[in-house]
């Protein structure tokens, strides 16, 4: 097959490599010109994704994957189209933005031939497949969906870092706008994706059809959702084993030992680009869902909890050095969406604190790009916050942090008993 891949980033391109690692000949697009040139140099143009520098090594140079800024280049002839343009949220009003994902399938639209099965995997709310892309796919191209070409809505449902493994672990969930729609999917699907024995599953590994479009537009929505909620759920248990003597880590192990428990872990914040953004895309469809906006409000609010529950302590935190440990989201990722460093540098400074970011996997510009100030292990620290569970920070001690007043550990990360003698808040610990 000859497969364009529209948006080329830590999702877009790896689905690119996949395809053409499975014997198709693929062609991805993107607006970024710096990230097209690295590719078609065969070389991987971010950090961190397994296998994907020797997978673009080999299959650049054998002309089974290129890329262009170009849809004109990539559209026409193609039988499928897989995009992943990111939908965003505005953090006001939780409205989606669209932006990105309407000029992407504009582009597609007026270069689509007929014979083409387009796939959207950029998580969205539902409804929107059929109501907001199929319109805007048959006005711009005059082609008729199920009659020239076929929309089917198919997420993504893999982590950056593994995007590989997941790829095969997963099943691969499709909902078409037709019958005829749902029977193509399967036939590309099936033949870009190969898929781990799961005998832990109630059916076989493979291509899942959910049948339409909102089924399977839901589905990603809802097991994402579902960790926001459940790590929601996990805070309120933590804040209130703290605030009663109670360890909630041993409570959720305790709870846990039964199959019917799956609670997860408190923490000082929910970040990246799916946990934080998804619930919203849900409630702007599901207004009533009370649960889940609930769950999405406290987890926002555990920053800024923290940092309260640290001046209660120490009193006023008016030029006091605050650090904080880990600009990332999440532990030996480079990637700082919706990380909770943000929130907890501005709770810090807005209670007038001087604040300092360390993270192992930034340089001092980097750290400074991003408004921090960078710090360097070792130096004074009158509060010091972790907020990413970097593997680096588990074995730190007051002795790398001189005059330390007070750690918040705000993952769970460090060992108490390396912390003897230095106040030490934990999420959920008494």
């Amino acid at each position: 097959m000859r497969i364009a891949v529209v948006a080329l980033g830590k999702i877009g391109l790896p689905l690119a490599v996949q395809f053409a690692a499975s014997g198709h000949e693929v062609i991805g697009v993107d607006v970024n010109q710096k990230a097209v040139d690295l590719i078609n140099a065969g070389v991987e143009p971010f950090p961190g994704e397994a296998h994907l520098q020797e997978k673009l090594t080999e299959l650049v140079p054998a002309g089974r994957l290129r890329a262009t800024t170009d849809y004109a280049e990539a559209i026409p002839g193609a039988d499928a189209v897989v995009l992943v343009a990111p939908v965003f949220v505005h953090d006001e009003t939780w409205e989606p933005d669209f932006k990105y994902m309407d000029a992407a399938t504009r582009s597609l639209a007026e270069h689509l031939t007929p014979g083409t099965l387009v796939s959207y995997e950029t998580t969205l709310p539902v409804g929107t497949t059929r109501d907001r892309f199929k319109p805007m796919l048959e006005e711009i191209s005059g082609l008729t969906e199920g009659v020239d070409f076929h929309v089917v809505y198919s997420p993504e449902r893999v982590l950056t870092g593994r995007v590989f493994a997941d790829l095969r672990k997963y099943p691969k969930l499709i909902g078409a706008l037709s019958d005829e729609g749902n029977r193509r999917a399967r036939e590309f699907y099936e033949a870009v994706l190969q898929f781990d024995e799961r005998p832990d599953l109630p059916r076989p590994n493979g291509v899942w059809d959910l049948g339409t479009t909102e089924a399977s537009e839901m589905a990603k929505l809802a097991e994402t959702t579902y960790r926001d909620v459940n790590i929601g759920l996990a805070n309120q248990f933590g804040l209130f084993a703290a605030a009663n003597g109670i360890d909630v880590y041993k409570v959720i192990e305790a709870c846990n030992s039964q199959p019917y428990s799956h609670i997860h872990r408190p923490g000082i914040a929910v970040g990246g680009h799916c946990i934080p953004v998804y619930p919203r895309l849900y409630l702007s469809t599901d207004p009533d869902a009370d649960i889940v906006r609930t769950a999405r409000q406290l987890n926002a609010s555990m920053p800024e909890r923290l940092v309260s529950q640290a001046g209660s302590l120490l009193g006023d935190l008016t030029g006091m050095k605050a650090v904080v440990l880990g600009a990332a989201y999440r532990g030996g990722v480079k990637e700082t969406a919706f990380s909770g460093v943000f929130p907890t540098v501005a709770a810090l400074r807005s209670r007038g604190a001087d604040v300092w970011v360390h993270d192992p996997l930034y340089t001092d510009d980097e750290l400074r790009g991003l408004g921090f100030e960078p710090y360097h292990i070792g130096d004074d620290a009158d509060l010091v916050i972790l907020q990413t569970d970097h593997a680096d920070y588990r074995s730190l001690s007051p002795v790398n942090f001189p005059g330390i007043r007070l750690l918040v550990d705000g993952r769970n990360a460090t060992v108490a008993e390396a912390w003897a003698g230095v106040p030490r808040i934990v999420v959920g610990a008494a």
